[in-house]
């Protein structure tokens, strides 16, 4: 009778944590960058699937990896404030309560299932002043990180994090996407078409909602593309 093969926890996790972070990197990264009046939220994403898109009131989701795993995150997230705003109130409802949801449920797969979650997430909220806003990255093993000025999931992250290091500063929308797209240029070893960028953004000026998304004119005309 042969001996079952064997495989140490530990080996066992760093394994998991080596296949998710090779799935996560062959995706292509999305920027979170807070500007003067907001955040933007800012994608290389050629495909017509979104992976930003509006969660609540003044809170926003982005993901990058697999598409179908984020996919079914973001619609649960959807799912949970909407309940939450309903049974208690709106207010109630925060990028903070969200993250801890999504790292409890992305902790769970990794730590119980055999294959892990290949996927970076973001919970975006803007607040009433630039210190208000909050930003938080849940990564393929549900740990959170809480970020300030800008944050980088997905493809390049860390470089287009180094990248973003020696440019940022806070200022105008337009500066903003000048900012991202530099950077994005800088980084990348084809060239950037307007055309394949997923653009939004969290207007604390706007009246009502606060999510809005770029079209291709609006961002070639900031870009004086």
């Amino acid at each position: 009778m042969g001996m079952p093969y064997y495989v140490s926890p530990e080996q066992m996790m760093q394994d998991k944590a080596e296949y998710a972070r090779k799935g996560i990197a062959r995706g292509r990264s999305t920027i979170a960058l807070e500007f003067l009046n907001g955040i933007l939220l800012f994608a290389d994403n050629p495909s017509t699937l979104n992976k930003i898109s509006e969660i609540y009131d003044r809170i926003a989701f982005a993901g990058a990896g697999k598409y179908n795993e984020f996919e079914n995150l973001r619609k649960a997230g959807i799912r949970h404030a909407d309940m939450k705003g309903y049974v208690y109130s709106r207010e109630d409802v925060t990028a903070r309560s969200l993250a801890n949801a999504y790292s409890q449920t992305i902790g769970d797969v990794f730590s119980q299932e055999m294959k892990p979650l290949e996927i970076e997430i973001l919970v975006i909220e803007v607040g009433e002043s630039v210190d208000g806003n909050e930003m938080y990255r849940i990564q393929f093993d549900g740990s959170i990180l809480d970020e300030k000025s800008f944050t980088v999931i997905g493809g390049q992250s860390e470089d287009l994090t180094e990248a973003l290091k020696s440019r940022y500063k806070l200022t105008s929308l337009k500066g903003a996407l000048s900012i991202c797209w530099t950077a994005l240029e800088a980084e990348s070893e084809d060239d950037i078409d307007p055309e394949s960028l997923e653009v939004a953004v969290l207007d604390r000026s706007s009246k009502g909602r606060q999510f809005r998304r770029l079209d291709l004119k609006e961002v070639k005309k900031y870009l004086n593309k």
